[in-house]
């Protein structure tokens, strides 16, 4: 379990790292769940590759971890929760903009999604038309 914590936390790091570093406008949380991303899939990559499962075990402290983060995590909620409750005013008094903004990025979101699956989809049925393949 010490081991998965410490996987997220150097993934933080390392994505804190490489935002302060780049100048990214993207959070360092962000980057560091893209690295670690990045590493999981190497590492189902090559054992994969090697014809093997991976290794037993391996990730059972990350998943500890993962699995009580996301159990807890109604609590992570609790200080946005308060922010709002302390910026009530300025929320009661610029609402219209604020519901519109809630609206237009969630069309924006749900529009940029269905257009990411349709290229995707797109991409694999082209691809399932290649000789030697076999279709769906």
């Amino acid at each position: 379990m010490i081991g998965g914590i410490a996987l997220l936390l150097a993934c933080e790091l390392a994505g804190e790292t490489l935002r302060s570093l780049a100048h990214l406008a993207v959070p360092g949380p962000v980057l560091g769940m893209l690295l670690l991303t990045g590493l999981l899939l190497a590492r189902q990559r090559r054992a994969d590759e090697a014809g093997s499962a991976p290794e037993a075990g391996g990730d059972s402290g990350l998943e500890r971890v993962a699995g009580g983060l996301i159990s807890n995590m109604g609590l992570l909620f609790v200080p946005a929760g308060v922010g709002v409750i302390a910026q009530f005013a300025l929320i009661r008094a610029q609402w219209l903009p604020i519901l519109a903004g809630l609206f237009g990025s969630t069309l924006l979101g749900l529009l940029a999604t269905a257009l990411v699956m349709r290229w995707f989809l797109a991409a694999a049925d082209a691809s399932s038309d290649l000789p030697g393949e076999t279709s769906r």
